[in-house]
């Protein structure tokens, strides 16, 4: 049995709904272990997604529509990356090429947007604090991104996550190049920090002063929190696929379309991000949170590999 191309993309949209929140359990109950803690359940997440959606929305008396439109923005605009990039399949779905991978970042840019105005919006110190520094933390993370993806379109001689893919996928030389391993180096900084992983910021963060992202939720309730919640466990699961699929690991998707290459591509996915998992665990419980000033200083070492990737690739090094 095949699918329909449209089918497989429902399948990538599916996959990305219903895994992500087991990525971030899975990553929750790791961390924990390592601690020497017992941990909550790999299905926390789930728990708590369907008590949100139970519980009733209170909107703050000074919020409008941008309050109550964010979570549904961002889930959306999550949603819609799912179709850019290749999350199970080696050839491009329906509506893969209608954007490349810096319109993508631009969808992932509109979706912190609305995150950041709904916590204005709020009028709560505490989320309009976090709102103010993940908007700092994006504008200084952005011109690495755009120097990573230019460095791997410079090697693939293209911008679209699909043809990134195949390139690097039929050219290991491509892969082991410096410029890419510096690129992909680059990515996982930035990938840190997006996550909240390091250099600042913990997942499991209560205190407002080192907290950025889940700052912004203080003031959403019901199923508003329920969306951003899941908001943020997709946000994660789809920079580890660009990590994987596009950059790291390019193997390992279907290329048939049959429903057994589809089950084998759900589980090395997950399987590469589980691996992955351990190791930003690792990292995570090794170093000690930086202060939140120091955030400069770690994004700009990723900014100092980022501008290495390009020069080692105008100067022709590998």
């Amino acid at each position: 049995m095949f699918f329909t191309p449209l089918a497989m993309q429902s399948a990538q949209v599916l996959t990305l709904l219903l895994l992500s929140p087991l990525l971030s359990g899975c990553i929750a109950r790791a961390e924990a272990i390592v601690a020497g803690k017992r941990g909550p359940s790999i299905f926390q997440v789930y728990r708590d997604i369907l008590k949100f959606f139970r519980k009733q929305p209170i909107r703050p008396e000074p919020s409008s529509w941008p309050f109550r439109a964010a979570p549904y923005i961002a889930c959306g605009c999550y949603a819609t990356i799912a179709t850019l990039i290749p999350v199970l399949t080696t050839y491009p779905l329906p509506g893969a090429t209608f954007g490349d991978i810096l319109g993508g970042a631009f969808v992932f840019a509109l979706a912190g947007f609305f995150i950041a105005l709904a916590a204005l919006d709020s009028g709560s110190q505490y989320a309009g604090l976090g709102s103010s520094r993940a908007v700092m933390v994006g504008i200084l993370v952005e011109p690495t991104l755009i120097l990573i993806f230019f460095s791997v379109a410079f090697i693939t001689g293209t911008d679209l996550p699909y043809a990134m893919n195949a390139a690097l996928r039929h050219s290991a030389a491509d892969v082991l190049r410096p410029a890419h391993v510096l690129a992909t180096a680059a990515f996982f900084m930035m990938l840190l920090v997006d996550t909240g992983r390091i250099p600042i910021e913990s997942s499991s963060a209560t205190i407002e002063m080192g907290m950025i992202d889940d700052a912004r939720y203080f003031e959403h309730s019901g199923a508003w929190m329920a969306l951003l919640k899941w908001g943020s466990s997709m946000k994660q699961f789809l920079l580890y696929v660009i990590f994987i699929n596009v950059l790291l690991l390019p193997m390992g998707l279907s290329s048939s379309g049959s429903v057994g290459s589809l089950l084998v591509a759900v589980g090395t996915l997950f399987a590469k991000m589980l691996a992955v998992g351990a190791f930003v665990v690792a990292i995570e419980t090794t170093f000690a949170k930086l202060r939140l000033y120091k955030i400069t200083e770690f994004i700009a070492t990723g900014l100092l590999v980022a501008v290495l990737a390009v020069f080692a690739y105008v100067v022709g090094v590998g």
